[in-house]
């Protein structure tokens, strides 16, 4: 497949992030072994390629079935069809548990909660805060100065 295979796309456009890429290589690596750059972008390279045949396959597999959304069960069956079929278990018992963290973030609020629950008002002043820091950020680069945080639940 080259480059400019995928619909439309560059190949800066149908790439994945350096610094995560080469994150998710050094982990797989023991910490005495160093890999060159060259090495880095080719193992990169490869993994947009393997993702681009999968994706295909996927897709084919989900026409044959007159579907119109990939689901997973036409990413495993593309990986049999591929030739990867001793992955399937693996890859599955990793998909199962991306659901179980991603049921887990959704009960606990997603991954931008804190914890602690704010009120409507509080959540519009904080808002309000936000967009007075930046609007005076992008005015001349003075930060407007913070208002005290008042406790709705005080003020009884």
């Amino acid at each position: 497949m080259e480059p400019m295979d995928i619909v439309g796309k560059s190949k800066e456009d149908a790439s994945l992030p350096k610094a995560t890429m080469t994150k998710i290589i050094k982990e797989m690596l023991p910490p005495d072994v160093r890999v060159a750059r060259d090495a880095q972008d080719l193992l990169i390279e490869c993994c947009v390629e393997f993702i681009n045949l999968v994706s295909s396959e996927s897709n084919d597999v989900c026409s044959r079935e007159d579907k119109r959304t990939i689901a997973p069960e036409h990413v495993l069956k593309a990986l049999e069809v591929l030739g990867f079929g001793e992955y399937i278990e693996e890859v599955y018992a990793a998909y199962e548990q991306h659901k179980l963290e991603t049921m887990h973030d959704s009960l606990k609020g997603g991954k931008w909660s804190n914890g602690a629950a704010m009120t409507e008002e509080e959540a519009a002043a904080a808002q309000q805060r936000m967009f007075d820091e930046a609007r005076a950020r992008m005015n001349g680069g003075v930060t407007a100065p913070k208002q005290p945080e008042t406790n709705q639940s005080l003020k009884s």
